[in-house]
C-alpha cells in the first residue's frame, strides 16, 4: 500500500474512532467524547500502523505496551482494541453499565490495560517502568504513552 492510501486508511480509522467514542459516551450519558476525540489520530496511527500486538493475545509479553494516561479517553482505546478484533464492537455501547468491563476510566481489570489511569500526566512514570523492565528481561517491546 504506497503512503498516500496508507494515511487514507489511517483517516478512515480516525474517523470511526471519533464515531465509536462519541456513540458509547452518548449511550452511557456520561463520559468525555472531546478527549477521544482529540486524540483520534494518534491512536488511530498507533494502533494500526505502529504497535506490534496479538489483540487475540493482550497479554503476549512480546506485545507493545500502551498507557492511555489521560485515562478519562477511555473510550477512544475500547474502540481501538475493538475495531482491532479485541473484542465486539458492539459491546462499546455498553460503556459504564452494570456490569460491563468498560469503565470510564481504563482499568485493568481489561486484559489489554497494563495500569489503571486518571490523574493527568502522573502515568508517564508507569510507562517509564514498563520501558525499563524491557530492558531488564531483555525483550524488544516498546512502550509507548499518551499525555492529556
Amino acid at each position: 500500500m504506497d503512503h498516500a492510501a496508507r494515511l487514507a486508511a489511517l483517516k478512515n480509522v480516525a474517523t470511526q474512532l471519533r464515531i465509536d467514542s462519541i456513540r458509547s459516551t452518548t449511550a452511557a450519558a456520561s463520559g468525555h467524547p472531546t478527549s477521544c476525540c482529540s486524540a483520534a489520530e494518534i491512536v488511530s496511527t498507533l494502533f494500526f500502523s505502529e504497535l506490534r500486538f496479538d489483540p487475540k493475545n493482550p497479554q503476549n509479553r512480546d506485545n507493545d505496551r500502551f498507557v492511555l494516561s489521560k485515562g478519562h479517553a477511555a473510550p477512544i482505546l475500547y474502540s481501538a482494541w475493538a475495531r482491532a478484533g479485541a473484542f465486539d464492537p458492539a459491546e462499546l455501547l455498553k460503556l459504564r453499565q452494570i456490569g460491563s468491563d468498560l469503565e470510564g476510566h481504563t482499568t485493568p481489570r481489561l486484559p489489554f490495560v497494563d495500569v489503571a489511569t486518571g490523574p493527568l500526566g502522573q502515568d508517564i512514570c508507569a510507562a517509564v517502568g514498563m520501558a525499563l523492565h524491557a530492558r531488564l528481561i531483555e525483550s524488544d517491546y516498546r512502550t509507548y504513552v499518551l499525555l492529556g
